[in-house]
């Protein structure tokens, strides 16, 4: 059973209701078609029933929840929500329902805040900061996180690498150029997160140009310190860097250049020092070794948002409201 099957059997398990706010584009009522077929988890639409179901053509949506904001009985309880939890910015009603009634994304995210979802998957139509905008202004960041960042669960067919081709790479859609300490969080975060969706140990690689000193430059010295850091927090995690990426995940070459290590050659979650190599990463390997991108999932929300790739398929949505959904039952 491959990395995705196994998350969704677990979802299954488990149900999880998941608000899709983009119910207006058709590949998002194509993965609610899907979810719900699959049986793996309960879905909330949200957005004019006529229209959702004019756009649905050909697809069995009947077990799927709409909602309107504009026609909810829940409505004023939901402003009342998003004004108490926005009163120290000024939130007013009137602002609280506009952005309610207009933004379906603040709707979903206050239906998370609220109880009455578990998570949100957006992002097909809307960009990254659209949608974790409302995440961090009304759910925040969980207890003892430090930083919100992201990661793509990578799964490269025919690969013997990292677990059976399946990785972590992070930070690849959010952090645009962390720091040492912001990098060691994003590390233990990814450790984390990598424990929960496969359920095998994480082998971390601090990713550089430079393996072990071999290059001099102050961006190798930033992977250098968030190393050292990352191992004080952690003293868990099997965790190691500087590394290049053919040290860090091919075992031969790890044995050349880092002799000695447990971790280089062995690595399944690679920490990228800013997001351009991340971005650029997860996508070369998505396009050229054809492999299965989710995400990019977020950490350290205080219950998951998640967001796509505007380039995403009905499939890929599928894949994050699964993750999304298993991520929820580890609250």
């Amino acid at each position: 059973m491959g990395f995705i099957d196994e998350i969704k059997e677990r979802a299954r398990q488990n149900m999880k209701t998941i608000v899709l706010p983009e119910a207006s584009d058709r590949r998002t009522l194509e993965a609610a078609h899907k979810v719900l077929a699959e049986g793996i988890a309960h879905i909330i639409l949200v957005g004019n029933k006529e229209e959702i179901m004019n756009g649905a053509d050909g697809l069995d949506l009947s077990k799927a929840t709409i909602i309107d904001p504009n026609q909810t009985d829940k409505l004023q309880s939901y402003i009342d929500l998003l004004v108490e939890v926005r009163k120290s910015k000024g939130m007013t009603p009137e602002q609280a329902k506009e952005l309610l009634t207009k933004d379906y994304l603040y709707f979903g995210v206050t239906m998370v805040k609220a109880g009455d979802a578990d998570g949100m998957v957006s992002g097909a139509i809307h960009s990254t900061a659209d949608t974790l905008r409302p995440s961090l202004q009304i759910l925040k960041t969980a207890p003892g996180t430090k930083l919100v960042s992201s990661f793509f669960v990578m799964v490269v067919p025919n690969c013997e690498f990292g677990a059976n081709g399946t990785f972590i790479f992070s930070d690849a859609g959010l952090v645009q150029n962390p720091n040492p300490e912001e990098l060691a969080a994003i590390a233990g975060s990814s450790a984390k997160s990598f424990e929960l969706l496969t359920r095998k140990e994480p082998v971390v690689a601090m990713l550089s140009h430079s393996t072990k000193g071999s290059a001099a430059h102050p961006d190798v010295d930033k992977v250098v310190e968030a190393t050292k850091i990352a191992k004080e927090l952690y003293p868990n995690i099997k965790l190691d860097g500087e590394y290049q990426l053919d040290a860090a995940i091919v075992p031969s070459v790890g044995a050349s250049k880092a002799p000695g290590s447990d971790i280089a050659g062995k690595a399944n979650v690679l920490i990228f020092p800013d997001l351009d190599a991340g971005n650029i990463g997860y996508k070369l390997t998505q396009r050229l070794a054809k492999a299965e991108a989710y995400g990019p999932v977020t950490q350290g929300i205080a219950k998951p948002v998640n967001d796509l790739s505007r380039g995403c398929s009905a499939d890929d949505i599928v894949g994050v409201v699964a993750i999304t959904a298993v991520q929820a039952s580890a609250l």
